[in-house]
């Protein structure tokens, strides 16, 4: 199998390709032919144009590429070495929604072929490749587990926004339902891995490994937002206390925050409920996931609460949001806990504005009914920067003030504008 692949004998398809599967065909495709597969016609489209979709990735990133485009699947006939990298969220009731997964995998068996390899990306609970996923492949094929293919399991790590720590440059864990599969899949990814490669002893492993890694960041974000309510009735601020306790060499540095997104706010309930199938009640994850998905309208309080010691009536209140994506720099803004934020505020009729440089304003109103507005438009009673957008970091006082009413409030809840307010209500987590 590698040898053909890197012989371009056989292809590589990546099936989704949106934040995690579209770096990965393209990296691919710098070594060997390559089948970028999405159900998406439009996005598919844009990337055959040279633009990601996901807007993480510039046009030369898609230059001298062996890369094919397609929606079609009579494309992946001549396919031997299959990633899948499709999203798997989570529902209203927080449980996994498998249906993207799932309808891969069904997209995958339709052409599988004798000694044709799978390997799976997207971030599942332990037992749901071999439980969930390989059932369908055999299906769909007619072909037998590890007598006709194999499968693999090899969890995304990928960062989005962050330019230093890149596909190529993160150790990547592979697993295989076999040694001899383990050890192929290995060498295929390290033609585009140059940080090195873990072999996990099963594909179980490698799936738990992936979803301990958000889950344990989400427990130690959710103690630091505790930690945050907590010095805020001692009136302590608590980015203070986190400099000072830093100073010790084995203090973990998390920060309190909102925590949304589709990993760190989604993969901790993948674990909690397979963990309940087997009769376990996770106390710490469930709590944390609990303060967590609280924190949007916790803040919200905190703002209502100082409106009201302002003297101000909060049908009349106007708030300027400062940004809606899940995290600092990207486009994403699913599962973001900024719209928490705003619906508790607009639940006490607060007049409610939103600012964001990188997310789409067709996407915002599509996702969540929000209007966005291109710039401020003043006489504000409160300013929260919400994601600390690198346009956000460096605004002097005097911007803010030139937008507000007399004795506004101005909210910093990552904590970026410590000891440079001075004329305003300053309030952070």
């Amino acid at each position: 199998m590698y040898q053909e692949i890197i012989e371009r004998k056989r292809k590589i398809a990546v099936i989704g390709l949106g934040y995690v599967g579209l770096p990965i065909a393209l990296e691919f495709a710098k070594h060997t032919s390559v089948v970028g597969f999405d159900i998406k016609e439009d996005r598919v489209e844009m990337m055959r144009n040279g633009i990601d979709p996901s807007a993480e990735l510039s046009a030369s990133e898609f230059e001298e590429r062996d890369i094919l485009f397609t929606s079609n699947m009579e494309d992946l006939k001549d396919v031997g070495f299959y990633i899948v990298a499709v999203p798997t969220p989570i529902d209203e009731h927080n449980a996994p929604e498998l249906t993207p997964l799932l309808k891969a995998s069904e997209t995958v068996g339709k052409v599988l072929k004798q000694s044709d390899y799978v390997v799976y990306e997207s971030t599942v609970y332990p037992g749901c490749t071999e439980e969930d996923c390989v059932p369908i492949l055999e299906e769909q094929s007619g072909l037998k587990f590890i007598k006709d293919f194999k499968v693999g399991f090899s969890p995304e790590r990928i960062n989005p926004g962050d330019k230093i720590n890149t596909l190529s440059s993160i150790v990547k864990v592979v697993s295989g339902c076999d040694a001899e599969s383990c050890e192929v899949i290995a060498k295929v990814y390290e033609l585009v891995i140059k940080a090195g490669i873990h072999r996990a002893s099963s594909i179980k492993v490698a799936e738990a490994a992936k979803i301990i890694e958000n889950t344990q960041r989400d427990i130690n974000i959710a103690f630091m937002n505790e930690l945050s309510m907590i010095f805020d009735l001692m009136n302590i601020n608590t980015y203070e206390v986190l400099k000072a306790a830093g100073t010790k060499w084995n203090f973990l540095k998390f920060y309190p925050g909102l925590v949304g997104g589709h990993c760190i706010g989604v993969d901790p309930y993948y674990l909690t409920y397979k963990a309940k199938g087997y009769g376990f009640h996770a106390r710490i994850i469930n709590a944390g996931r609990a303060i967590n998905d609280g924190m949007g309208e916790y803040v919200a309080n905190q703002i209502v609460k100082k409106l009201l010691a302002s003297n101000r009536i909060l049908r009349d209140a106007r708030v300027l949001i400062l940004g809606i994506t899940f995290k600092e720099d990207v486009s994403d803004i699913r599962n973001s806990k900024v719209v928490d934020l705003i619906r508790e505020l607009q639940s006490y009729r607060v007049e409610t504005e939103v600012i964001d440089p990188y997310a789409s304003a067709n996407e915002v109103m599509k996702e969540y009914n929000l209007k966005l507005s291109e710039k401020p438009t003043g006489e504000y009673d409160a300013v929260i920067v919400a994601v600390n957008h690198k346009e956000y970091r460096d605004l002097e006082e005097t911007y803010f003030t030139e937008i507000t009413n007399e004795d506004a409030i101005f909210v910093d809840i990552k904590g970026i504008y410590q000891d440079k307010i001075n004329k305003m209500q300053y309030w952070s987590l």
